[in-house]
């Protein structure tokens, strides 16, 4: 797998100062963690998964997640099962076959319902286990969250390849501020004791949001709902802190295909027309028709805290989350200027705008340069609108 693979070569030397890399699920867990981006999530009962991956039909998907869980009925667990190891089997045969190219899967996940359902699941899907990078736990909690690894831990055991995890906290135990520190507290410990298999913490918004009977709507961020904003910057305190870096994936986006708006866009005119001209301005209505200025909105204040990827529930999202994660130039250069750089102090950017300071922006510099790595770094001149207007014309 690799971000922005239908690109062709002639396109990706004048898009890219710096390439994305090549990714597989065999991968170090410090590149797969970042690596996610646009993670789209998918009910098992959905019938044509293996066509859909087999055929190439998003080529701009990095990684998926086939759900058993609150995107399913209860009383459809049987069939989302059955449809989940055929669709499973399917992707097998033909990559044995040659006729899916296992370079292009995505990072493949399953989420579970509960412990007791990883092990049980985890027996009937055994033979695909080299497809399946890991699964999702929901309602990931102090609690919740002894009972999965100890079952995550008994089916590793039996594995070569072993599976990684990723909690999502969406509980009232996180959310409610009388539980919140304390319960962050024994997660963090006992993440810190599994981290060998941990993957990204990833924030439940939509049950957070329901335990108050709350929803944003497609106007407004996440950040704009001030109880969620409030838990998020705690997660983030825990779990993107230096003794503790983890890789936290942003909420949930719930839109798609709505043109009633209320507020006015957020998008400058100049960003979308100055290289692009009438392609530009069509991009900038349809992203202003469907209301996605605010999930750009949203990725760019993700971004902004620390967060890395973000869970998308349409198509139509992956290419503006991946895009909005490439590096720019200037980004890139600073961050290689303070990693090389052998003194302590004060050195002014090469772009003359602004002064890097060696120790206090190390960390962020790391983190430019290892999503340099995954993403790419944009030549001069070009943005998320060129890689957005590039793949319309697919």
């Amino acid at each position: 797998m690799k971000h922005f693979n239908y690109i062709e070569n002639e396109g990706i030397k004048e898009l890219f100062y710096k390439s994305p890399t090549n990714i597989t699920m065999n991968s170090i867990k410090t590149t797969l963690e970042y690596a996610l981006g646009a993670t789209l999530y998918m009910p098992a009962t959905r019938k044509n998964i293996d066509d859909m991956l087999v055929e190439n039909k998003y080529p701009e998907l990095s990684s998926l997640v086939i759900c058993l869980e609150d995107a399913i009925g209860d009383n459809e667990i049987e069939i989302a099962e059955k449809n989940l190891i055929r669709v499973l089997e399917n992707i097998f045969i033909a990559i044995e076959s040659n006729k899916y190219d296992r370079g292009k899967l995505p990072l493949l996940f399953i989420r579970v319902r509960n412990s007791e359902h990883l092990i049980s699941l985890s027996k009937k899907i055994e033979l695909y286990s080299e497809i399946i990078v890991g699964f999702v736990f929901p309602k990931f909690d102090n609690i919740s969250g002894v009972s999965y690894l100890k079952a995550l831990n008994i089916v590793n055991k039996k594995l070569i390849k072993k599976y990684y995890f990723m909690p999502v906290l969406e509980t009232e135990n996180i959310i409610y501020i009388e539980k919140r520190l304390e319960n962050l507290d024994e997660i963090s410990k006992l993440l810190i004791k599994n981290s060998e298999f941990l993957l990204n913490v990833r924030i439940g918004a939509t049950d957070f949001s329901s335990l108050f009977g709350l929803r944003r709507s497609k106007d407004f961020t996440i950040y704009d709902i001030s109880i969620i904003r409030d838990c998020i910057s705690d997660i983030l305190n825990f779990f993107t802190r230096k003794d503790t870096e983890y890789v936290v994936s942003g909420a949930v986006w719930e839109y798609f295909n709505n043109n009633e708006r209320i507020l006015k866009p957020l998008l400058r005119n100049t960003l979308f027309n100055e290289h692009l001209g009438e392609e530009g301005k069509l991009i900038r209505t349809n992203l202003i028709k469907n209301n996605l200025d605010a999930l750009i909105r949203e990725i760019l204040l993700d971004r902004e805290n620390g967060i890395i990827g973000k869970t998308v529930i349409h198509p139509s999202h992956i290419s503006l989350v991946n895009s909005l994660y490439v590096v720019t130039k200037e980004e890139y250069l600073d961050a290689k200027c303070i990693i090389n750089e052998s003194s302590n102090g004060v050195i002014k950017s090469k772009y003359n705008n602004k002064m890097n300071e060696i120790k206090p922006h190390e960390r962020w510099a790391r983190r430019i340069i290892k999503r340099s790595e995954i993403y790419g770094v944009f030549n001069e001149g070009y943005d998320f609108v060129s890689l957005l207007s590039y793949r319309r014309k697919i």
